[in-house]
């Protein structure tokens, strides 16, 4: 039952203390017509209300989430308490710059540790996601081949295996799309790279490791092939939380990077944010970094970059998120940054040797921090799917994997476990992929009915995308 449909005329309660300013209504002609439709609660029913929604949702704090190329890793809590300080949390962005240094210094030393952490030389936390950052970058990468009256520049190469939003920023940015498949060993496709490098391509985005799980072989080769034909090369920071602090993309050729703060630093993700994306970028494309950067070191100001693209966002993005990920990088430190995303490593290799001789692995060798399992040997067998395995997990208490991506693998889940898991939380999710294996020749139509132990149970799906409600009728 939805909130509007609860409670009782009349009745309320008192939160928010009561105005002490005067109230000043809009003219009658900017009035709404008719009165907004809030339900009347009291404080007892919307705390029961909220807390029964959230025993209905599954998040880290619940149970195992291996949803692949997300890392949905656990969010340690004193990143929480440093946000909450008053001194970040009870400022205003349009105060001047000599009444919040600390929160300069803030932005300015997370700025210079996520450079040293990608082998940039300059970076914005304007972005307010992943996504936004991708735009970014590719901005920044037009805007650097404009510059040099190089406008034939119109292309952007993107792997068959590249996350979604890639070529959707690509053609955002006013590029065009030019998509170059896997070989078979999950990696780029040279020789259909060097066939597709020409002098109307702008850059490549690539993700390493890539989206199954795989650092690629070639990288120092790749990027030399984009800039050989005067592109740039473009990293799509994603997959971080696999090499962060064991290499870095600088070091491979990247010339502009963005990063998920939501994802390898350790800060809020999903359910809409917060997000933060920003973007780094070797010295030449500096001067066309948004605008809003903190420069200085005994008094810290702002300025604006010489040929900036202009603002990405309000004022300075997240900052709150940009506090937390500064604890989390603080708090693990040189030595700790490395041994995180080695154990995320360490357990995807042995989540997948512990089920390869079960599951089909799509690329049976070493992987990063996530493995892509194909179903569809399974699928063939029992007539059990990769979405039948995904909901008999949730009868489990497990988060399902990334289902059906990359598109390249048919049948596909993506595991990333990420490092925050035990050893004994690992072996009880194998113990459960292998029940289900079992349960998938034994009794297939239980998968087919699955979820039966969860709030919500089996949805029809087709039903849902062909003929969705996408507003509340009151």
């Amino acid at each position: 039952m939805l909130i509007f449909e609860k409670g009782k005329e009349g009745r309320g309660l008192s939160l928010l203390p009561e105005c002490d300013v005067e109230v000043v209504l809009p003219e009658e002609k900017n009035r709404r017509e008719l009165a907004l439709h809030l339900p009347e609660l009291s404080e007892n029913e919307i705390s029961r209300h909220y807390t029964e929604l959230a025993k209905k949702c599954h998040g880290v704090n619940d149970g195992f989430y291996p949803l692949g190329s997300c890392t949905m890793k656990y969010n340690p809590k004193i990143n929480e308490d440093m946000a909450a300080l008053p001194g970040f949390t009870e400022i205003h962005p349009l105060q001047p710059a000599h009444t919040i240094q600390g929160c300069m210094e803030v932005m300015k030393t997370l700025e210079e540790y996520l450079c040293e952490i990608t082998g940039m030389t300059n970076m914005t936390l304007q972005p307010a996601a992943g996504a936004h950052g991708e735009f970014t970058g590719l901005l920044l990468i037009k805007a650097y081949h404009e510059s040099r009256g190089d406008k034939k520049r119109t292309k952007i190469i993107v792997p068959d295996s590249a996350h979604g939003t890639n070529p959707a920023s690509a053609v955002m940015a006013g590029f065009s799309v030019v998509s170059i498949p896997s070989g078979p060993d999950g990696c780029v496709d040279l020789e259909k790279l060097r066939e597709a490098a020409g002098d109307d391509v702008a850059g490549l985005m690539l993700t390493n490791p890539n989206t199954v799980g795989l650092f690629d072989k070639n990288i120092l080769e790749i990027t030399k092939i984009v800039h050989e034909c005067g592109g740039q090369c473009y990293y799509d920071g994603a997959n971080l939380n696999a090499v962060m602090g064991t290499v870095r993309p600088g070091d491979m050729g990247f010339d502009v990077i963005h990063l998920n703060l939501h994802k390898t630093f350790s800060t809020p993700h999903g359910g809409g944010g917060p997000g933060s994306g920003p973007v780094g970028c070797k010295e030449h494309l500096a001067q066309f970094l948004p605008s809003v950067l903190v420069e200085g070191t005994d008094e810290l100001s702002f300025k604006k970059a010489e040929n900036s693209i202009g603002e990405m966002k309000d004022f300075y993005g997240n900052f709150l998120v940009v506090v937390r990920a500064l604890t989390y990088v603080m708090t693990l430190g040189k030595e700790g940054i490395p041994e995180a995303s080695q154990n995320a490593v360490l357990n995807a290799n042995y989540m997948m040797h512990k089920l390869k001789d079960l599951y089909t692995m799509a690329y049976d060798e070493v992987c990063m921090h996530e493995f892509v399992m194909s179903l569809s040997d399974l699928k063939k067998k029992t007539g059990v799917s990769a979405m039948d395995i995904a909901k008999g997990l949730l009868d489990n208490g497990i988060h399902p994997p990334t289902m059906y991506f990359p598109l390249i693998v048919e049948e596909a889940l993506m595991v990333e476990p990420t490092e925050t898991e035990s050893k004994e939380t690992l072996d009880e999710a194998i113990q459960v992929f292998r029940d289900l294996y079992a349960l998938a020749g034994e009794n297939a139509e239980q998968l087919h009915n699955a979820p039966v132990r969860t709030p919500v149970t089996r949805l029809d799906e087709v039903g849902a995308a062909r003929h969705p409600v996408l507003k509340y009728e009151y």
